[in-house]
């Protein structure tokens, strides 16, 4: 086990002696990151292609390169105003005064990162952290050993162990991990491992950032196309090879208009990825045999309970757990089955008939608040329908998975699905301080209140009272 304890008291110490970076400083370790990244894009996606078995390296550009890289420009171009304090109006009964909202560093900052987004989820809260003036210490998955080996040694070139450090290891490391007495702590992963994280970060009162997952519907509404929006769902589910906390995990849709979707939706899957999309190199493996053997156990289940599975292709053999899991959509599916209880993370597509917008948002409601909410139609109303009744981490009209790219918008959770954001300004101030200060000089009015309370004072509080 790595001497975590060191490590994290080194930060602390480098911390001390540097409690409010400069702009200078902060963008210079945004830089050195940007560096990391581009220098070493191809190393870092050989690693994963290693990891999961077969990952394309222009969808890891893609999806985590770009993205990531963006997010850093975007924090560069943002950090001078940021930074700057906000001006806050006093009450006019203790003027003459000034007040502002002041963005601190924290300290330490911890990012425990999950296996199926390592760079992009990695990055993601470390920009943040590294634009307030934090120190970073990061806990990579041990489900991704051959970016967790390369991203260690990047991160060990390009910055010094008291800015930024990274820790592998098994599972008995993250519980030490996130044991350790942070300012901030940032989870993503599972709603199950992050009630974990809570409690133990509890024990030394340490605030916390999680990102968890959920199931995120996608609800297709009459005044759409159903063929458009099952186009625009494809890329959204079969990225990473449905391997995303915000991938569309089930869809509700018209009822005399699901066999339409399933045709639509299999011929898009053909023409991303071809007749066969497991012998495309452009889509990407399961990243090991217990989560292929999870999401066959759902598709086995659900078969035995009668729900239809249509493939794009012949179906596969469920039982071989080396080959590549292809898109597959299931229908006639149990709305109280495995499948639709836990969150998927892989390429299967549940759909459920629903007929209108009200009986959608009753069936959403009824369930833990998702991550995402995906809502396809052109009727202007279903946008403060969904906006006003429901709640969910994000919400997003007739397209899936982008936001999460988003610079100008924050990422996270609600409920079950998470607590707190990051990207944008929502990041730098999660990872900050946000301390109100107030100032006052020579002259000070609120003299004439302090005691002995006069009729005088009794008189002001009165009126102060009636207005």
């Amino acid at each position: 086990m790595p001497d975590i304890n060191a490590l994290f008291d080194a930060q602390r110490r480098a911390f001390a002696q540097q409690p409010f970076p400069s702009l200078a400083e902060r963008k210079r370790r945004l830089r050195q990151l940007k560096r990391l990244i581009l220098d070493n894009e191809t190393a870092i996606a050989d690693a994963l292609n290693a990891d999961f078995g077969s990952r394309a390296f222009y969808e890891t550009r893609f999806i985590e390169v770009l993205p990531s890289v963006a997010n850093i420009n975007h924090n560069l171009s943002a950090l001078r105003r940021w930074m700057k304090p906000k001006r806050r109006l006093l009450h006019w009964l203790y003027q003459p005064a000034s007040g502002a909202i002041w963005a601190q560093p924290l300290g330490v900052v911890g990012i425990m990162v999950p296996w199926n987004y390592s760079l992009l989820l990695a990055t993601g809260p470390l920009v943040s952290a590294l634009a307030a003036g934090n120190r970073c210490m990061i806990k990579l998955s041990e489900l991704t050993p051959q970016f967790g080996a390369v991203f260690a040694q990047l991160v060990a070139d390009y910055f010094s162990p008291d800015e930024v450090t990274v820790i592998n290891g098994e599972v008995e490391v993250a519980q030490a991990f996130s044991a350790l007495p942070f300012d901030h702590l940032v989870f993503t992963g599972s709603t199950a491992v992050g009630r974990h994280i809570m409690s133990a970060a509890a024990a030394n009162l340490t605030p916390v950032t999680l990102e968890l997952g959920g199931k995120s519907p996608a609800f297709i509404d009459r005044s759409i196309p159903v063929a458009e929006a099952a186009r625009r769902l494809v890329f959204a589910k079969c990225t990473n090879a449905g391997q995303t906390c915000v991938a569309p995990d089930y869809v509700l849709c018209p009822t005399d208009h699901i066999d339409d979707f399933v045709a639509a939706y299999l011929a898009e899957v053909r023409r991303q990825y071809g007749a066969q999309p497991t012998a495309s190199a452009d889509y990407s493996a399961i990243i090991n045999a217990r989560q292929h053997q999870r999401l066959t156990g759902y598709l086995k289940q659900a078969q035995q309970a009668g729900a239809q599975l249509h493939w794009p292709d012949t179906a596969p053999d469920l039982d071989d757990t080396d080959a590549k899991l292809p898109p597959v959509v299931l229908t006639s599916v149990d709305p109280d089955s495995p499948v639709m209880q836990d969150e998927i993370f892989g390429p299967l597509l549940p759909v459920l008939p629903c007929d209108s917008a009200e009986a959608a948002i009753d069936f959403i409601n009824q369930r833990p608040r998702p991550l995402s909410l995906y809502v396809f139609g052109y009727d202007r109303a279903l946008k403060t329908h969904f906006q006003q009744r429901t709640h969910s981490g994000s919400l997003v009209f007739n397209d899936a998975l982008i936001q999460v790219a988003q610079d100008n918008l924050p990422f996270g959770g609600v409920g079950a699905s998470g607590m707190g954001h990051y990207h944008d300004r929502e990041g730098f101030e999660r990872l900050s301080k946000m301390k109100p200060i107030l100032s006052k000089g020579r002259i000070s009015t609120l003299k004439l209140a302090y005691p002995p309370y006069n009729r005088w004072i009794h008189r002001l509080i009165q009126w102060l009272l009636l207005r």
